[in-house]
C-alpha cells in the first residue's frame, strides 16, 4: 500500500508494523509527529504497546533502557538537545547490549536555538556504542527503522541503533512511501527473543559496578558487537531486497566506476549533489558519488574499495567538530593513512542549521577541490555558504 507520508509519520508506522511493545518518549521539534501518531494508533487499537509520556528525553531514555532490560521491543524518537540529554543514558544502552530503536530528527544544537536540519547531534553521539544509519528519503526512514530491529536484535549484535532523517527537509516533507503488508514484515521481523532478561524468578544483575579488573572486557566486548554488526547488516539488507525489492547498502555507490572526483554525502543532500554529478558529467567532467547509509560501524572496507580509484574525495558533512572541521573528513583521511597510493581528500562544512544546499554550492566545492587538488594543497578544510564578512573577529 501506497500513502503519502512525512519522514515522522513513516518511522511511526515502522515502529506499529514491528511491533513494538513499549514506546516511552518526550516531544521535541521535530520530532514530535512521531509520538504523535503512536498515541494515535494506540487510541485507536491500531497499535497494542505501553505508551509511556515521560518528562524528559531523559527519562524516555531511562524507561526505554528498563523496559527493553526486561525484554520488551522498544523505540522511541527524538532531535537535537533532546538527544543531547539523553547523553548518559544512551551509553548505558549500549553498555548494557539493549537493541532499543530510535528515530531522530536530525537538528542543529543551541546556542543558538536553531530547530532545522544539522548532523550535529547524532554525529556528537557517534563514540556511544549506537549503530548510526541516515536516511535520504522518506521511504528509507521506514525501511532502515524496520531493519534496524533485525540488526540490534541478532544475538550476534545486541545493540541499539539510531535512524537519522534530516530535519523538515524529510520529518515534516511529504513523500509518497510504499507500506509493507503486516504479514510479509512478521514473517521478516519475527517477535523479539532476548538472550537474558529482568525476571523475578531468575534473577541476574544488569548493569552493575566494574572495577578496573573487568571493565575494559566489557568495552572489548561491546566493540566486537559492532564488528559483528557490519556482517548482520549486509545479511539484514540482502534479506530486505529479496523481500521488499528495495535495495539498501551501507554505502551506495553513484556513476563512481570511472570518476576521478567522488564526492561523499550523508542524507538528504545525496539528491542534490547527484543532480551536481548529472550536471558536470554533462560538461564531460568525470564526477561521482558515495553516500553514507551506515555510518557506525564505520563502512571503512567500502570507502577504500569505491574512493580507492579516485584522484579527489570531496567530503560535504553538516556538521562542524569545532576546533577541527567535519567529523567524517578525518575518518576517511584514515582509511587511507596506512596505504601507499592515496587521493587527495578535501572537507566542506555546508548546509548547518537548515540553510539550503543547491546544485551550484556543490558545484563550487567541485571546482575549489580540483583547484587545490592541482596546487599541490595538502589540507583543506573550508566552509561553503557562509558570510564571512558578518563576522567580527577580536584580535
Amino acid at each position: 500500500m501506497k500513502m503519502v507520508l512525512r519522514g515522522n509519520m513513516a518511522t511511526a508506522y515502522a515502529a506499529k508494523l514491528a511491533k513494538v511493545e513499549v514506546i516511552p518518549a518526550y516531544p521535541i521539534t521535530p520530532s514530535t509527529l512521531f509520538p504523535e501518531k503512536i498515541s494515535e494508533f494506540v487510541a485507536n487499537g491500531e497499535l497494542k504497546c505501553q505508551f509511556v509520556k515521560c518528562e524528559s528525553e531523559h527519562s524516555a531514555m531511562s524507561a526505554c533502557i528498563g523496559a527493553s532490560a526486561a525484554g520488551a521491543r522498544v523505540a522511541t524518537a527524538t532531535s537535537s538537545q533532546g538527544l543531547a540529554l539523553m547523553h548518559e543514558v544512551l551509553f548505558i544502552a549500549a553498555g548494557m547490549r539493549l537493541p532499543i530503536v530510535m528515530a531522530v530528527g536530525n537538528r542543529a544544537l543551541s546556542a543558538p536555538i536553531n530547530i532545522w536540519c544539522d548532523h550535529q547531534d547524532t554525529i556528537a553521539e557517534r563514540d556511544s556504542g549506537w549503530l548510526q544509519f541516515y536516511a535520504e528519503k522518506n521511504q528509507e526512514t521506514l525501511d532502515l527503522m524496520l531493519m534496524a530491529f533485525k540488526i540490534c536484535e541478532d544475538h550476534r549484535v545486541l545493540l541499539p541503533a539510531m535512524v537519522g532523517m534530516d530535519a523538515f527537509v524529510l520529518t515534516h516533507t511529504m513523500e509518497c512511501v510504499e507500506i509493507p503488508e503486516q504479514e510479509e514484515v512478521d514473517k521478516f521481523l519475527p517477535p523479539y527473543k532476548p538472550v537474558y532478561k529482568i525476571d523475578v524468578n531468575n534473577p541476574m544483575t544488569f548493569g552493575a559496578f566494574s572495577s578496573p579488573d573487568n571493565y575494559m572486557e566489557f568495552r572489548y566486548a561491546t566493540q566486537l558487537a559492532i564488528e559483528n554488526s557490519v556482517k548482520v547488516i549486509d545479511e539484514v539488507f540482502a534479506e530486505f531486497e529479496q523481500k521488499f525489492g528495495r535495495k539498501y547498502q551501507r554505502v551506495v555507490p553513484f556513476m563512481v566506476e570511472d570518476a576521478e572526483v567522488v564526492f561523499v554525502t550523508i542524507g538528504s543532500m545525496t539528491g542534490t549533489a547527484k543532480e551536481a554529478v548529472r550536471k558536470l558529467r554533462s560538461e564531460g567532467k568525470k564526477v561521482g558519488l558515495i553516500k553514507i547509509t551506515a555510518y557506525r560501524p564505520f563502512p571503512a572496507d567500502l570507502l577504500r574499495k569505491y574512493l580507492r580509484k579516485a584522484r579527489i574525495v570531496v567530503v560535504f558533512e553538516r556538521n562542524i567538530s569545532l576546533g577541527y572541521g567535519g567529523a567524517v573528513y578525518p575518518e576517511i583521511v584514515s582509511v587511507f593513512a596506512n596505504t601507499g597510493k592515496r587521493p587527495k581528500i578535501y572537507d566542506f562544512i555546508i548546509g548547518l542549521g537548515g540553510r539550503d544546499i543547491v546544485v551550484e554550492d556543490i558545484i563550487k566545492g567541485y571546482e575549489m577541490a580540483v583547484k587545490a587538488a592541482d596546487e599541490g594543497r595538502e589540507e583543506f578544510i573550508e566552509w561553503i555558504g557562509v558570510r564571512k564578512e558578518d563576522i567580527e573577529v577580536i584580535k
